[in-house]
């Protein structure tokens, strides 16, 4: 880590407790990716506009590649990987499979975090409410018309199954 000084970071990760050594100026983007595998978290402007890289932190939307490895230390971090419980999609990963709130898929990890925080907040969001929720959040291939719609798919399925979405 040519000679900078390492910090020993634990957390717990997808309801995991996770330990690595890393510099002080490691992104918690480049923790979850490189030191702990976590591929599922991408990374696209580097500077906290596109969403992409967001991740739950305590439960709570964070530009994973604005916020360093060490600030996260003992905290809980939830990220694309671990929306989904016992091989099963999340109500909000099926939601935009069904609704197709994809396409390449890039910007994908940062709106279903966003989106399961948003709903967990607020579970039948307008329209506007939805636009306003995913604002932080850029995707270049879609009209967005497909992921509004799959948010509104989601809440209904939270509230078929009558529960909160996962965290």
């Amino acid at each position: 880590m040519n000679g900078e000084r390492t910090h020993r970071i634990a957390m717990t990760v997808n309801g995991t407790y996770r330990e690595a050594a890393a510099p002080a100026r490691r992104l918690l983007s480049d923790f979850l990716r490189h030191d702990l595998g976590l591929t599922g978290t991408h990374v696209g402007c580097e500077h906290g506009v596109c969403g992409c890289c967001t991740v739950l932190l305590d439960g709570e939307p964070v530009r994973s590649c604005l916020m360093l490895a060490v600030t996260a230390d003992g905290h809980e971090i939830t990220t694309v990987e671990g929306l989904a419980t016992g091989g099963e999609l999340s109500p909000v990963q099926r939601a935009f499979q069904e609704c197709h709130g994809l396409q390449c898929g890039f910007c994908t990890p940062g709106f279903l975090c966003t989106v399961t925080a948003l709903l967990r907040d607020n579970p039948r969001p307008t329209e506007e409410e939805v636009l306003e929720g995913i604002s932080g959040n850029l995707c270049r291939c879609t009209g967005y018309q497909n992921i509004v719609k799959s948010v509104h798919r989601a809440a209904d399925l939270i509230a078929e199954a009558g529960r909160e979405p996962t965290l």
